[in-house]
């Protein structure tokens, strides 16, 4: 069977794993650990019973949010405990697949992952501060902030070290954690060479090869997902790929018309000059996204504030009358906020948006204002 293409493998139900749910109230652990320890035990269950096979694909990240009552990243972090336990591996582009224990894995590691990395930085913490079997070596933000990494990233680490017995979690119930439980010290700290990457440091290379193989400045370059289906990376790889690109100034991402750009060739100084139209920035943060931006932007805001994961959304006409706005924008928003994760949509009786992730809205994301040509003539006279 190819593998590559995910049309041939086989999604499981999700009925088949939710017929059983994990008790998550009054636990002494992280939901995801909770959620990663049950999922094993469905699993093994399922395949003891035949009810699924090695090679087929586990259901979605959001069916298991949704049901759980979870966000997608806490359901994230509970599929990386079973992949280190062997249970499953997980392909970009393809999905989450069960394990063959008895076998070889389907798929090779492409590169080393930013949790690898940051495993050995935690390993050589411990090691460097002295802490021995028994003590308390800090909480998860505690941790990030003296690595300096994300909280979700090191998080993830420590999840691992937990699964290898190094770690274990202090906690006094299941969303209040006092911090990790150091079991012992008896581990080696791999070290880490030049050629060592991460997948990101990779697709950034491989993009780097392809523009200068396939493009010259003012150039567009092809979208996301086709990057994606070939370099065989996520489409969240290609999008941090791009913002690192851009941070270079290799690339310009535009909305309308201009679409991604190619500013100057990788191994150039020198950016390209864009025309006029292209170079105007509106004078706001308000005026610098699209109309349908501000929209998402602002509903993601009122779900943040007002709603947990699981909630109902009102309708889209009244959503739209709350607003006065338009149903078309706000479907157009819902519709993107479900491509990024955050909502899921039903028919039915009982059919209705739903919340499955709460957005993130400290972060204000600037965004290109592409201006008609005709527009910027007047301007510029």
């Amino acid at each position: 069977m190819n593998f590559t293409l995910k049309n041939n493998l086989t999604q499981i139900s999700i009925q088949e794993f939710v017929s059983e749910l994990p008790e998550l109230k009054n636990i002494t652990e992280s939901k995801a650990s909770a959620i990663g320890k049950w999922l094993i035990g469905r699993i093994e269950n399922l395949l003891e019973t035949n009810v699924i096979a090695p090679e087929q694909l586990l259901p979605s990240k959001a069916e298991f949010a949704y049901r759980l009552g979870v966000s997608i990243g806490t359901v994230q972090n509970a599929l990386k405990y079973v992949e280190d336990n062997g249970y499953i591996e997980a392909k970009p582009c393809i999905g989450t697949i069960i394990r063959d224990k008895s076998k070889p894995a389907l798929f090779s590691k492409k590169s080393t992952s930013k949790r690898d990395i940051i495993i050995s930085e935690i390993k050589n913490y411990i090691k460097e501060k002295g802490f021995k079997a028994g003590d308390n070596i800090s909480s998860s933000k505690g941790i990030a902030q003296a690595l300096n990494h994300s909280v979700n990233t090191v998080r993830l680490a420590l999840e691992n070290l937990s699964t290898q017995g190094i770690l274990k979690h202090n906690f006094k119930n299941s969303t209040e954690q006092t911090g990790w439980f150091l079991v012992h010290t008896d581990f080696e700290i791999e070290e880490h060479t030049p050629n060592r990457e991460t997948l990101v440091e990779k697709v950034v290379k491989e993009l780097k090869d392809y523009i200068n193989k396939n493009h010259k400045p003012g150039e567009r370059i092809i979208s996301h997902a086709e990057l994606s289906n070939m370099l065989k990376a996520s489409m969240s790889t290609i999008h941090t790929a791009f913002k690192i690109l851009t941070d270079e100034g290799i690339l310009m991402t535009r909305r309308g018309q201009y679409g991604t750009i190619i500013m100057k060739m990788p191994n150039e100084k020198t950016n390209l000059n864009m025309p006029k139209e292209t170079s105007i920035f509106a004078p706001a943060a308000d005026a610098a996204v699209y109309y349908y931006e501000k929209t998402q932007n602002h509903i993601k805001k009122i779900i943040a504030q007002n709603y947990s994961v699981g909630d109902k959304l009102p309708p889209i006409t009244e959503f739209a009358r709350q607003l006065n706005l338009s149903p078309n924008t706000i479907r157009k928003a819902f519709t993107n906020l479900a491509q990024e994760g955050y909502l899921t949509s039903s028919r039915g009786r009982y059919g209705g948006t739903y919340v499955i992730d709460i957005p993130e809205t400290e972060t204000q994301n600037f965004k290109w204002l592409a201006v008609n040509p005709k527009y910027a003539e007047i301007l510029n006279n």
